[in-house]
């Protein structure tokens, strides 16, 4: 089907007027009963005197080059396929959010207009901070990497573990909830139903949910939310350890922006055809400037319709980060370097190509994430049983912009 950017527009300006049409009109246009229209660090707000609403609006836009592609490579053979320059829009974003009624009644939906894709849209309870809800669809809080949204990573882009290890986007409801004790007795939870399916499914393909928890330690007795780089520059040192797990039971045995699909060396599912259960271990720091981040990743894939064939997939990943004019006053205060290492083990016959990746970035912010340049250099390393281990070198340069 050809795509008609008109129709986007027209959905998109239709929505808008919804949304704007939820501030109270005063039938006499009184001066003290209009909207004030304000811009901060979620775009254009709309909100009217009396605060019982707010609309905000943004736009982002990221600019990407890379040689000799822009693509991870999947598999061993990708080394030897036809390599092409990159030089496109790689994400464009419409993103709208705000509260009803309450402050506490908040909404959120997000549209990529490059590939005319929903991909967020969520109403969130929050009255309280130790209970509050979510029904919608959303990026679940399984990973760090992969819920950091991709104009606050530190990187260019996710490392060559997401594809095997993210769960991406789900519909469905949530609790979660900070629970603050004293000292060290800090934590932050997360509990969800959904449906299993990926972005965009309104059903399941069986009887059988997709189940999500985690649980975070604040050890220092301070949160600090889902996103790259010490721009803050914490003068006090905030960390997490979180440990969460996912169970499901459907067609796929991978998600992402696009829905369900499958790993290499499996067929497409039929429904209910593979169990599928994961475990990540994370870790985040933050101080003066430094940040670092971590994963373990565990998963098993269980062929229900072949005998309860079993496969066991594991990765992991590190990064940090660091603002050197914390520690010599010669170097620019916009500039951060960041270095990260990762590694992809599978455990099977049908793929057996293990996968390693080293990059180094250099990032300058002219306004935090809002305005950022990155350029990032990668080194691909992949070992395929039986075969000669196959390297390739990656440039990437990036311009990310929201307003």
């Amino acid at each position: 089907m050809t795509h008609k950017p008109w129709k986007t527009g027209l959905l998109l300006c239709s929505l808008l007027s919804v949304s704007l049409a939820s501030f109270p009109q005063s039938a006499e246009k009184d001066t003290a009963q209009k909207p004030l229209v304000t811009h901060g660090e979620k775009g254009f707000e709309f909100a009217p005197r009396n605060g019982k609403f707010l609309l905000q609006i943004q736009g982002r836009l990221q600019f990407r080059f890379a040689t000799p592609e822009d693509q991870d490579p999947v598999t061993f053979d990708d080394f030897s396929g036809e390599r092409k320059t990159a030089f496109k829009i790689n994400r464009a974003r419409l993103k709208v959010g705000g509260y009803a009624f309450q402050p506490w009644i908040k909404y959120y939906w997000e549209y990529e207009l490059s590939q005319s894709n929903l991909l967020n849209y969520t109403v969130n309870i929050e009255k309280w901070e130790w209970l509050k809800f979510q029904l919608g669809q959303w990026k679940v809080e399984y990973s760090r990497e992969r819920r950091i949204s991709s104009g606050e990573q530190q990187m260019v882009d996710r490392s060559v573990i997401n594809r095997e290890f993210t769960v991406d986007r789900q519909q469905g409801v949530e609790i979660y909830g900070r629970l603050k004790g004293r000292g060290l007795a800090d934590f932050n939870y997360w509990l969800a139903a959904l449906t299993g399916t990926g972005r965009g499914n309104t059903q399941n393909d069986d009887n059988h949910l997709m189940y999500f928890g985690r649980l975070q330690w604040n050890f220092t007795g301070r949160y600090f939310d889902f996103e790259g780089s010490d721009i803050e520059i914490h003068e006090k040192p905030a960390g997490v350890l979180a440990v969460s797990g996912i169970t499901n039971r459907s067609p796929y045995t991978r998600f992402s922006q696009a829905g369900g699909g499958s790993l290499e060396g499996y067929e497409d599912g039929l429904p209910g055809q593979y169990r599928v259960n994961q475990a990540n271990v994370e870790t985040a720091f933050m101080y003066q400037g430094f940040s670092f981040q971590s994963e373990l990743h565990w998963k098993e894939i269980i062929d229900k319709l072949n005998n309860d064939q079993t496969d066991v997939l594991r990765g992991y990943y590190v990064q940090a980060g660091y603002f050197f004019h914390q520690s010599f006053d010669w170097w620019p205060k916009p500039l951060e370097l960041a270095v990260r290492n990762a590694g992809y083990m599978p455990n099977r016959e049908a793929d057996d190509t293990k996968k390693r990746e080293l990059s180094m970035a250099a990032n300058w912010f002219f306004h935090g994430h809002k305005n950022k340049l990155t350029f990032e250099c990668s080194h691909f390393n992949y070992d395929k049983m039986g075969d000669v281990p196959a390297d390739q070198w990656r440039y990437r340069l990036q311009w990310d912009v929201s307003f």
